[in-house]
């Protein structure tokens, strides 16, 4: 029997609600990047919040981006509703595509929004270990009808008529969702000439740049910008957090320190990278040991 991907109409639409976050945004441009590389001519657009939209923008697989909103949804009427997100406003969007064909993973609230239930990713991909989240949303395009292959890595794309950086940069972010999750600043400022290019420290707008003023910073950076500043990057060191999987799907080499979060679910996906965690915490982490780190790591020319 014809999969669900085969079945549908030349030129369907296809409506994927990823509302936020930064590195979910991200991590979800393979299962794109598979979903139009099966079906050229299938019109796939992201229902994803006004301020992580930029992430999908310039991409090829993406015909456009749509406001989480009934309405928006509801007007472009979608033949297929892949909700990726889960919660109850993304099964409310999901409703109100009135698509016949509404997908969303098993273990979703709300399971009677859903007339297609996706399983755990380890059946689809054939795989007997914890799957990485790249691979976790990848297997819900594979299960509906991808054929099963290799899951790319995730893919940006800056705007070419930004200014580029002018030398070789390491890309900077010291912060993080919360304490537990962040290796101390000052370790970062000692890090920094340890790589012998020119340091940026990036932040959002609420974050304190204070012990960082001695160097280049750019704060509150609209998602174009710091695309740009990634995708010029030669090296990028941070928290484990949503620019290290900018940093990673522009092939950017990464240092990247994890506290509590399973490295094995959130690792920078197909990229050069090392990862540093401690069984005592991130803070635990030692300067020497990053300063190994950045030993083996081939900074991008």
């Amino acid at each position: 029997m014809d999969s669900v991907v085969e079945r549908l109409p030349e030129r369907a639409r296809v409506a994927v609600v990823r509302l936020r976050s930064l590195g979910d945004c991200v991590l979800t441009t393979p299962a794109l990047a598979l979903l139009k590389q099966t079906r050229p001519d299938l019109e796939i657009a992201v229902v994803v919040e006004d301020r992580f939209a930029p992430l999908f923008s310039r991409n090829p697989d993406v015909s456009l981006t749509l406001p989480p909103s009934p309405l928006a949804i509801a007007r472009w009427h979608p033949h297929l509703c892949l909700n990726l997100h889960g919660g109850p406003r993304s099964a409310q969007i999901t409703v109100a595509s009135r698509s016949r064909l509404r997908a969303g993973f098993e273990h979703f609230q709300f399971h009677l929004v859903y007339n297609l239930h996706i399983p755990k990713p380890q059946p689809t991909l054939q795989i007997n270990r914890k799957a990485h989240t790249a691979e976790h949303i990848a297997s819900a395009v594979i299960w509906l009808g991808v054929p099963l292959q290799e899951i790319p890595p995730a893919r940006l794309f800056a705007d070419p008529e930004r200014e580029p950086a002018a030398r070789q940069t390491v890309v900077i972010h010291p912060f993080a969702s919360a304490p537990d999750k962040a290796w101390p600043a000052d370790r970062f400022l000692a890090l920094a000439p340890h790589t012998g290019l020119d340091p940026v420290f990036i932040g959002a707008a609420g974050d304190d740049m204070t012990p960082f003023r001695g160097f280049r910073c750019v704060q509150g950076a609209d998602l174009e910008r710091v695309k740009t500043l990634l995708a010029n990057a030669s090296l990028f060191i941070g928290n484990d957090s949503g620019p290290a999987h900018m940093a990673a799907a522009f092939g950017v080499p990464s240092l990247v320190f994890f506290g509590n979060s399973d490295i094995d679910l959130w690792r920078p996906w197909k990229t050069e990278a090392t990862v540093l965690s401690d069984p005592a915490g991130i803070h635990a982490i030692p300067l020497d040991r990053a300063v190994a780190a950045l030993e083996h790591l081939r900074v991008k020319a």
